[in-house]
């Protein structure tokens, strides 16, 4: 049976008994239901996974003894970054999710000229607060100890000339290459995808004036949130931890 893994925004030390905020209390007590003396594993974003022993749980507070503390990294070689156009709906989400199960170490929202959503002010503030509780439930998930950056929105013509990672692509179906004939990254890669509609020819340019490089997965056109989640499992396969 799998050791529930649960996410906490406090100091966590060997030894000590924690009483856990009420959201996961509320999930280890209704949804888990879990009783006193079960297992369960702590992470607050510092890499380290604590193993712990649930003392009580109630809807509204749980306790948790800290047992021991594991060095359980589940990080990729590589850091991974993707840059997302923002698109309508739940796609971003999606492909948030799954990215951060996938390992990626940072996640940049991006408008584009073909971004239809308007987000700013407190609307976006909430946007941003969302997208992090859904890659820290993605950690949750995955047994994830490191939760991923979540970057401030950003205009594509602002970001575009900062970006200085090792290895910079854009996935574009007319691209030259493809994954398998690029050489292996040296230390991090940044994966630019665009929002449905794509990014605009003037955007594609752009980028690869600033030393991105264009690839294509096959023949097909993928969504804005299935290309993402494709190219990473595929860059996981031939440089990570699916080796």
């Amino acid at each position: 049976m799998r050791i529930p893994h649960i996410y906490t925004c406090q100091s966590l030390t060997s030894g000590k008994t924690v009483t856990l905020e009420e959201g996961p209390s509320r999930h280890i007590s209704q949804v888990l239901r879990l009783q006193p003396n079960n297992e369960l594993s702590l992470f607050n974003g510092d890499g380290q996974q604590y193993n712990a022993r649930l003392q009580c749980s109630s809807k509204h507070k749980a306790e948790a003894e800290i047992i021991s503390v594991t060095e359980n990294s589940t990080e990729p070689p590589i850091h991974f970054t993707l840059a997302l156009g923002i698109s309508k709906g739940e796609r971003v989400d999606y492909a948030l999710q799954k990215a951060v199960e996938l390992g990626i170490s940072c996640f940049t929202p991006l408008f584009t000229e073909r971004t239809v959503v308007k987000l700013k002010g407190e609307r976006l503030e909430r946007r941003l607060n969302h997208w992090k509780k859904i890659a820290i439930a993605a950690c949750e998930q995955s047994g994830r100890n490191t939760i991923p950056t979540i970057e401030a929105a950003q205009q594509f013509d602002d970001w575009i000339v900062q970006a200085q990672q090792d290895t910079r692509l854009i996935l574009h179906p007319n691209g030259a290459q493809s994954l398998n004939m690029l050489p292996v990254p040296n230390d991090s890669v940044l994966l630019l995808i665009g929002p449905e509609g794509g990014l605009s020819g003037k955007e594609i340019a752009a980028a690869e004036a600033n030393g991105f490089t264009a690839v294509k997965l096959g023949p097909r056109i993928l969504r804005t949130e299935t290309a993402p989640i494709a190219t990473l499992a595929a860059m996981q396969m031939l440089w990570g931890d699916f080796r």
